[in-house]
């Protein structure tokens, strides 16, 4: 069973500055852990509805970075960095996620990936510096849409991939 649900539940020190997505993916943990670890497939799904990438560089292990211009439905670019935190394959990614390297509003997001039966539970918990800046995400970027579209993606992109696994 596949779905999405968005939590508010925090430790009260962070709750004002957090939001929380999470996602049942029908596939493996090593699979859905390896969307994440392969720009041939991070590329493919990254982002939410109606939105392409372009990598400018990426290196996946704690301390790399992907660089990359996230491409919105309606033309508008947004430069985009990841720096890769902390890697525990397959069960948690640790990153910050900003602008530039040198962002000041660059966020922590924590991803984990828990068995759920044959399937995967994905947590993806993203921490911003301040109430105001995930007040800001949510309601001019539409963070908790978007979060929920991208591991929607995420999930089509890895049930699609075992599909045609399958189908050689």
């Amino acid at each position: 069973m596949a779905g999405a649900s968005q939590e508010t539940r925090a430790e009260p020190a962070t709750a004002d500055r957090e939001i929380v997505v999470s996602r049942v993916v029908d596939a493996p943990r090593e699979l859905v852990f390896e969307a994440f670890t392969e720009v041939r497939h991070l590329s493919q799904w990254w982002g939410p509805q109606g939105f392409t990438t372009t990598t400018r560089s990426f290196e996946f292990r704690e301390g790399g970075e992907w660089v990359f211009v996230l491409h919105g439905p309606d033309g508008t670019d947004y430069s985009e960095w990841i720096r890769w935190q902390r890697i525990a394959p397959p069960e948690r990614i640790v990153l910050l996620h900003g602008e530039s390297c040198d962002d000041p509003n660059a966020f922590e997001s924590v991803l984990t990936f828990a068995p759920d039966g044959a399937a995967t539970r994905i947590e993806m918990r993203t921490l911003f510096p301040t109430k105001e800046l995930r007040d800001e995400a949510v309601e001019k970027y539409h963070a908790v849409e978007g979060g929920r579209q991208t591991l929607g993606n995420l999930a089509a992109y890895v049930t699609e991939t075992l599909r045609k696994g399958a189908e050689r």
